[in-house]
């Protein structure tokens, strides 16, 4: 019997994670079947313990869920992606009888700027943007890069300071610990690395950020894939090297995959595929 995984989220139509396993699936001759799954905003827990009661194996997690999930599972292997710190999950294995959380995000990101574009976070000055799930899932990961600094900004400053407090116990990880500002402060210190993890782009908004932001030879990414936002036309005229979030996607979904299977992909073919289609 073919083992079942999905990716389950609402809205998930959209996603592309069916297509990328598809891939994986192929690549690696592991024979699954992996679906989207919609789970109504208010049957989340239910329409999970469903589909493993039905013999599902695994499952990707999709917003806006990663924090019901983290709620419903007990931690994975919280090297894997601070899961137990950034209390969010996007990816659930049943292990023993009972549902294991992991946070793949953070990993898929960092592998993506230093694996497949070269840009080394060790040392350099990080902005990071957001303080919502998406900022939360990645700070355990980055900050394992031992980043010079690590910065937080937010439209609502406080949601900044409590998830740099959150993880004040990692500041020796940085040179410099772990700080939030609002953006109207951060024209002073220009930065290596900045990395937008807010939605702003997918309504066509961008943060606030002022002038003079980035450093020579900085690397922009937005987590958001699949469309030119506001934020990377901004780091382009800044003179930023200027990338959006299509390898973060596939390299999560390699490290799901891994967890799951036990077979780590190859993910150079697929984020090429993606990006020619």
């Amino acid at each position: 019997m073919t083992d079942r995984y999905a990716v389950i989220g609402n809205p998930v139509a959209h996603s592309q994670s069916p297509r990328i396993h598809a891939e994986f699936a192929r690549q690696t001759g592991e024979v699954i079947a992996y679906d989207r799954l919609l789970a109504p905003l208010d049957a989340f827990a239910d329409t999970v313990r469903r589909f493993f009661a039905e013999g599902g194996k695994g499952l990707n997690v999709t917003v806006p869920f990663k924090g019901e999930a983290f709620r419903i599972t007990r931690p994975g292997d919280v090297s894997t992606g601070g899961v137990t710190d950034s209390e969010v999950v996007n990816t659930i294995k049943l292990e023993d009888g009972r549902l294991a959380g992991y946070n793949t995000d953070g990993i898929g990101l960092v592998t993506d700027i230093e694996q497949n574009l070269g840009f080394t976070v060790s040392g350099k000055r990080v902005l990071l943007m957001g303080a919502g799930g998406a900022a939360q899932g990645v700070m355990y990961p980055l900050l394992q890069k031992r980043p010079g600094m690590l910065v937080i900004a937010n439209r609502t400053p406080d949601k900044a300071e409590r998830l740099a407090k959150r993880f004040s116990r990692f500041g020796q990880l940085s040179l410099q610990g772990i700080s939030a500002a609002p953006y109207s402060r951060l024209g002073n210190s220009p930065f290596d690395l900045v990395i937008n993890a807010t939605s702003a782009g997918l309504s066509g908004k961008m943060p606030e950020l002022p002038p003079g932001i980035f450093a020579s030879d900085a690397l922009a990414y937005d987590m958001v894939y699949g469309r030119d936002t506001p934020f990377l036309e901004f780091a382009r005229q800044s003179g930023a090297r200027a990338v959006d979030g299509l390898g973060m996607l596939v390299e999560q979904a390699a490290e799901s995959f891994f967890i799951w299977r036990g077979v780590r992909p190859q993910t150079a073919p697929v984020i090429t595929l993606l990006r020619n289609s």
